[in-house]
């Protein structure tokens, strides 16, 4: 059986090569030298951990999945993709769902992170009344910025992001109740966009290199989904150039090498 302790300590030096996130004042506060990884596996139900697992962090872009996941259940498949990528819906995210996909009833919201992101947000702002005047975006737009820095500050874990990677990779349902909390529509559509678009501009590459569905976050937060395998959470703050955690990935890579968990093996 692989040893996570020791692909932690293989990788944790590699939290120097970048820094966290420094354009959010309260990321910038977060202590860099930090790696943990869980791993539901779902043969045996069981939940490898190693290093930094148990700490709370903003979840932040993964949090995107998820909303994704609550639109296509909330309003259907058909009417998602007419509208992803042009405008918001302007429903409101619940939480509490969150809470059940990761399995993890304190999750709950950073206020400090949240104003943060509300303070120093321009781009986003900037972007949305942009699309406002352009009549793309229907909804208010402050509004709708509220409910997205607020969706990206909730705090979760290593151990929150396995079990929700072990949700999609379990076709949808939740493995420690077998009840199913989104269709297996919703959740080979959203394992799909995580292969292509999950990794910002690297995602092409670390489709190829590590071949496992993943979404990453600013808050140093990686999610994967091995299909029918395993789902795995990873914290790594410090982040590469284009805003992956990089320790994280590199312990993705040893991970996917190691279990033979790629999805073209």
């Amino acid at each position: 059986m692989t040893d996570l302790a020791n692909l932690v300590t293989k990788n944790l030096p590699q939290v120097v090569n970048d820094h966290v996130a420094t354009y959010i004042p309260a990321l910038a506060e977060v202590e860099p030298e930090q790696l943990g990884i869980a791993i539901y596996n779902l043969n045996d139900g069981k939940i490898s951990v190693a290093g930094d697992s148990e700490t709370y962090f903003a979840i932040e872009s993964i949090s995107k999945v998820i909303t994704l996941l609550y639109s296509i259940e909330t309003l259907g498949l058909d009417f998602v993709n007419s509208v992803v990528g042009a405008r918001q819906t302007g429903f409101s995210f619940d939480s509490n769902f969150t809470k059940e996909i990761c399995n993890d009833p304190l999750i709950k919201l950073n206020e400090e992170i949240f104003k943060s992101e509300q303070k120093t947000g321009d781009m986003n702002r900037s972007l949305a009344y942009y699309m406002k005047a352009k009549e793309i975006l229907k909804a208010d737009v402050e509004e709708s910025l509220t409910t997205y820095f607020k969706q990206c500050s909730m705090m979760v874990t290593a151990r929150s992001l396995a079990n929700f990677g072990a949700v999609l990779a379990n076709d949808g349902i939740k493995p420690w109740d077998n009840e199913r909390i989104v269709s297996s529509t919703t959740a080979t559509f959203t394992k799909s966009l995580m292969m292509t678009t999950g990794l910002y501009n690297a995602s092409g590459i670390y489709s190829a290199k590590i071949g496992i569905p993943t979404k990453s976050g600013v808050g140093g937060g990686l999610v994967s989904s091995v299909p029918n395998k395993a789902g795995i959470g990873i914290f790594s703050p410090p982040l590469d150039e284009v805003g992956n955690s990089i320790a994280g990935l590199s312990l993705l890579e040893d991970v996917s090498k190691e279990y033979r968990w790629d999805i073209f093996s």
